[in-house]
């Protein structure tokens, strides 16, 4: 049976991947009928009335989902749809408690507008009470109307759906988490409704184990963990993981939210210098041996505030001192590692290269990585031979965006030989943070020389 879609009007792009996740977490078999970015309303076609509450009830985007009886461009198409298909349903309301709902989506009926298109639905004879609050059964007519409708006088929506409400989405979990009442955050801490919405397209769920490499004060292992997945972190920094003077803590977040049995382990270390082990890309893999993780999920730094660094020493032979001081002093609690200059182009590809090597077949990796709008100086998708692209869904800011780029892990047997043969490592051309972050480069010299200067918040 066809069923349809409320989205909430935010975050277009993240919709559709979503609701496509949640279908492969739930084991669902989902067919999208109808959609566009355009509208918040998707019709979907599903096996079954109880798979459709399933499949959204972890949502964050979606509004509701409704059993669908009719729809059409006008009024009478609705009406000859519900007749059509759906006579033999209405015996199982006919003394039940209802209440009829508009929603007119960017437009505007008057109450006794309301009233008539409610009336021109008693053909189907419901003769029970009707209640306004608590009834049994809900029935919604959908209008999408036209943008800016009122003020042009548009007299008529669009289109026009009508339906059963079967049920909401998560849409109250983003103020669950909301970061104002986090007790430990710093300024890049990835706000709860889009950290919620990158655990689900990355497939976080109970019995999998996620990791973030950029974990800072823990953002994206709390929302996998609400999802019911065990998570793992790592941070260069490891004051972010510690917490701070007033003793406020990653772990306490955990706490704060009753998640302790999602957390798996935190510690310091870089991508680069990682302590997880990794499997040889040799092309035999069987999907099981060796690779641990269901899912990654990051926010990387992207260089902006100052240049990205990883753990080492940028010349050992002019600081000699500094590796043997380090292994005297790296159990200090105060130590800060030194660090050497990395590179933008480097860092993402060594962040496909470490999930290629930890991810268990099929695995999700899902990172945000941010781009010019100017597609002059927009930065490519980065590619893997042995990861392919399932979405990339964009964040538009004043003159850039960020994007959150998610792949899959390709078994070893599907992957393209050839192509894996013919990758080069990124080489970083530069010593400098500019030169080294192209980036950075245009955040600087091009986005705020064209702006006067920018209230967007780049980490």
């Amino acid at each position: 049976m066809d069923y349809l879609v409320r989205f909430s009007q935010s975050h277009e792009t993240f919709r559709l991947p979503e609701l496509e996740s949640l279908a492969i977490i739930e084991g669902i078999d989902l067919k999208v009928i109808s959609y566009s970015l355009e509208s918040p309303f998707c019709i979907i076609r599903l096996p079954t009335t109880s798979s459709a509450t399933r499949l959204i009830q972890r949502s964050i985007l979606i509004m509701s989902i409704h059993e669908l009886w009719g729809h059409g461009a006008d009024l009478a198409a609705v009406h000859a749809a519900v007749h059509a298909t759906t006579p033999h349903l209405w015996a199982q309301y006919i003394a039940c408690s209802f209440k009829f709902t508009v929603d007119s989506y960017q437009g505007s009926r008057t109450a006794a507008e309301k009233v008539a298109l409610i009336n021109s639905f008693a053909y189907l004879g419901f003769a029970g009470p009707i209640k306004m609050r608590g009834a049994d059964e809900e029935f919604v007519l959908c209008e999408d109307w036209e943008f800016n409708s009122t003020p042009l006088g548009i007299k008529d929506p669009k289109y026009h759906y009508f339906g059963r409400y079967l049920g909401g989405g998560a849409r109250d979990l983003p103020k669950v988490l909301d970061l104002k009442k986090r007790r430990y955050i710093s300024t890049t801490s990835m706000d709860a409704e889009l950290a919620l919405v990158t655990a689900n397209i990355a497939l976080a769920a109970p019995g999998k184990v996620m990791y973030d490499p950029f974990v800072g004060t823990g953002s994206f292992p709390i929302a996998c963990a609400q999802f019911g997945a065990v998570t793992f972190g790592s941070d260069i920094d490891g004051r972010s993981i510690r917490g701070d003077e007033k003793r406020k803590t990653l772990r306490g977040n955990f706490e704060q939210y009753g998640l302790l049995g999602g957390l798996g382990g935190m510690f310091t270390a870089d991508l680069t210098n990682s302590p997880i082990r990794r499997v040889p890309l040799r092309g035999d893999g069987d999907g099981v041996i060796g690779r641990l993780f269901d899912g990654i999920v990051c926010d990387p730094p992207y260089g902006v505030r100052e240049g990205l660094r990883v753990l080492g020493v940028r010349d050992p032979e002019k600081s000699p001192w500094v590796i043997p001081k380090g292994k005297e002093m790296y159990k200090d609690p105060d130590f800060i590692p030194p660090r050497k200059p990395y590179g933008f182009l480097a860092m993402l590809d060594d962040i496909l290269q470490f999930s290629a090597q930890t991810l268990v077949d099929h695995g999700r990796l899902s990172f945000w990585m941010p781009t010019a709008n100017d597609e002059n100086q927009e930065i490519p998708v980065p590619t893997h031979p042995y990861l392919e692209v399932v979405s990339v869904c964009t964040q538009i800011f004043n003159k850039w965006s960020r994007r959150l780029i998610t792949y899959r892990r390709i078994p070893d047997k599907e992957v393209d030989k050839e192509a894996m043969k013919a990758r080069e490592e990124t080489k970083s051309v530069g010593k400098t943070a500019d030169e080294l972050n192209p980036f950075r480069k245009a955040y600087f010299n091009k986005f705020e020389a064209e702006a006067g200067g920018t209230s967007d918040d780049a980490s």
